[in-house]
């Protein structure tokens, strides 16, 4: 190994470009840092673009900051001064026929009072009184599955109008996925530890809130002024020094004795002590497939789902009243092609316009491909179709945004936890390469600033010699 280890980074979205931040702050100057990009800019799929006067992303649009390496790296970069919490007013769920207040006490959907639930409307009367009967309900018998769908533990116990309606469109709206395919394990281990432990969902949920200690703080979820994309640009601007090379697709990574080369697809190779691979599973796989055909099996088996992100901007007079809080989640026993709606410019207060309502539009989920080949003229006007019907909106919009995201998300289906321990196995014939993203333990940028973090200490206790960490999933 050389004096200054080598290490190439292979991906230059937010998991290769903060796993180069915190090689840096664990190294310092003593390692070389190459990061190499297919396309032709940093940041992954985080993107932000000029939009009804403001600048609004197009990809994530808000960041987790409860986690204290989240809030750190924010400090850290000088970005305190520009984060924005959102406004008040929650969330809402286009359910049986008109926007509904989501109920105060869920977790993930699942309901702890019984009032607020009939009150909000969101369930028939009957689906309320089958939420209730959880209370009563005795323990389920026989064997439970080692790896059981979030369906599989809130369906039995709480009815499938929860399900259909709260627990569906809130889990399956953050992974772009099914519920009833989700690993409860890997997408809900708070559902997955109430129902392992408890005979009653609704009881326990209600000693958690009574036990847990008042929240204090700002915003769980918070932006930038300027769009996510200024935490891209910071990060870029601490690694002025490093060589990041964008357009640059990595085609095979080869073990060379005591290291890899990393070839690229313009031909030119690259030397490396370690490899950070910052990208999707299928990507890492087929990188790797020549070194370890098993660990290349366990990455090519996780599933991806094509997403795209509509923004629209109407006229303030085409919205009949104020818009009260943040947007809404459309179950998928609704049959609509949109997924999920901000109201950005009521969500966030950089973003507020006298002029013009800015929404934006998720579509896109596991098992919906409809809207993939649709013309972007055809696109708009179905989900324009969609908003006139939930929100009453009465004219067109004046401007439009559209960001196709292919292979946008990957989804934590049951068995991922399994193929993690496969990849874990497989990656201790390879020390030296980590792997990292929203591919394996977290679909979310806070998720994944907290993976690189644990993937630099990883390769910087093996570089520096104190100990030869080679696991990629704990």
């Amino acid at each position: 190994m050389h004096s200054r280890p080598r290490i190439v980074i292979i991906g230059g979205g937010i998991s290769g470009l903060t796993s180069a931040h915190y090689l840096h702050r664990r190294l310092g100057d003593g390692v070389q840092v190459t990061l190499v990009e297919g396309g032709p800019r940093l940041g992954g799929k985080i993107a932000t673009v000029p939009f009804g006067g403001q600048a609004v992303d197009v990809g994530p649009d808000a960041l987790m900051v409860r986690s204290p390496v989240v809030a750190t790296l924010i400090d850290d970069l000088g970005l305190g001064d520009l984060v924005v919490e959102p406004n008040a007013g929650g969330a809402r769920i286009w359910s049986r026929g008109k926007l509904r207040r989501l109920p105060a006490g869920t977790l993930f959907g699942i309901p702890d009072r019984l009032l607020p639930l009939l009150w909000s409307g969101l369930l028939s009367p009957s689906g309320v009184a089958r939420a209730a009967l959880d209370i009563v309900l005795p323990r389920r018998p026989g064997p439970k599955p080692a790896d059981p769908t979030i369906a599989e533990l809130v369906r039995p116990r709480m009815g499938a109008e929860v399900f259909d309606r709260l627990v569906d469109p809130l889990l399956g709206g953050v992974h772009a996925g099914r519920a009833d395919e989700l690993s409860a394990h890997s997408t809900a281990p708070d559902i997955e530890g109430l129902a392992r432990t408890n005979r009653s969902l609704y009881l326990a949920l209600g000693r958690r809130r009574r036990a847990a200690p008042p929240k204090t703080g700002g915003a769980a979820l918070v932006t930038l002024r300027g769009g996510l994309a200024t935490l891209i640009d910071a990060l870029a601007a601490r690694l002025a020094g490093d060589d990041i090379r964008l357009g640059s697709p990595a085609s095979l990574i080869t073990r060379t004795g005591d290291g890899y080369t990393v070839g690229l697809a313009d031909g030119r190779n690259i030397e490396a002590d370690a490899v950070v691979l910052a990208a999707s599973a299928g990507v890492a796989a087929e990188l790797l497939g020549g070194e370890s055909p098993e660990l290349a099996a366990a990455l090519a088996d996780v599933p991806y789902v094509d997403v795209a992100t509509v923004c629209l901007a109407y006229p303030r007079s085409a919205a009949p009243a104020e818009l009260h809080g943040t947007g809404f989640l459309v179950p998928p026993i609704e049959d609509k092609l949109v997924v999920g709606c901000t109201w950005s410019s009521a969500k966030w207060p950089h973003l507020a316009n006298d002029e013009l309502v800015l929404i934006r539009c998720m579509v896109g989920r596991r098992g919906d491909n409809r809207w993939l080949d649709l013309d972007d003229d055809t696109l708009v006007d179905l989900i324009h179709g969609e908003l006139v019907e939930a929100m009453g909106l009465t004219q067109r919009p004046v401007e439009r945004h559209i960001e196709r995201w292919p292979q946008g998300m990957p989804q934590y289906v049951v068995g991922h936890q399994a193929r993690l321990d496969a990849a874990t196995t497989a990656l201790l014939a390879l020390p030296g390469i980590r792997l990292t993203g929203s591919s394996y333990r977290g679909v979310g940028l806070a998720s994944c600033i907290v993976d690189a973090e644990r993937t630099a200490d990883s390769l910087a206790a093996l570089l520096s010699g104190d100990r030869p960490l080679t696991e990629v999933a704990s």
